[in-house]
């Protein structure tokens, strides 16, 4: 992430933390190992990412989804990046956003891939200094989120 906003860092963590969590190779490299707490599927159709403890390997994002599944945790959080989100997205398997936006510019090569708002309510909004977060649910879906 080009951003280091500590306040964005604790949401998230607060959020995602004892959920298993998705998130392509790239996201998994740029973060370097595990995050804590959690446990991290990366999906990936290459070798450059080998199981560790807190972290386990597969080739494709229903495949991440089927196995954390049968875990019978209420919620599993897709982290990125942009080619994972986009498969969430367009395969339907998203049934809820948690989205924040920087209140400044940010150089970056990766952004959230853009969604047919129509099919989206907004459940809640939060405004913080130098961010903001905005809650969805998928129009006719009921979810763990308020």
């Amino acid at each position: 992430m080009p951003w280091n906003v500590k306040e964005e860092f604790k949401h998230f963590k607060d959020t995602t933390f004892g959920h298993p969590v998705i998130m392509g190779r790239k996201t998994f490299q740029t973060l370097g190992k595990p995050l804590r707490g959690r446990l991290n599927c990366v999906v990936t159709t290459g070798n450059e990412v080998t199981e560790q403890e807190g972290l386990k390997i597969f080739r494709s994002l229903d495949e991440a989804l089927n196995y954390c599944d049968t875990l019978g945790d209420e919620k599993i959080f897709i982290i990125g990046g942009g080619e994972i989100y986009r498969q969430a997205l367009e395969s339907g398997k998203a049934d809820a956003m948690i989205l924040s936006y920087m209140k400044f510019e940010a150089a970056g090569e990766v952004k959230f891939p853009n969604f047919n708002a129509d099919e989206w309510e907004i459940t809640e909004r939060a405004e913080r200094e130098q961010f903001g977060i905005v809650y969805y649910i998928k129009k006719n879906q009921k979810t763990g989120l308020n």
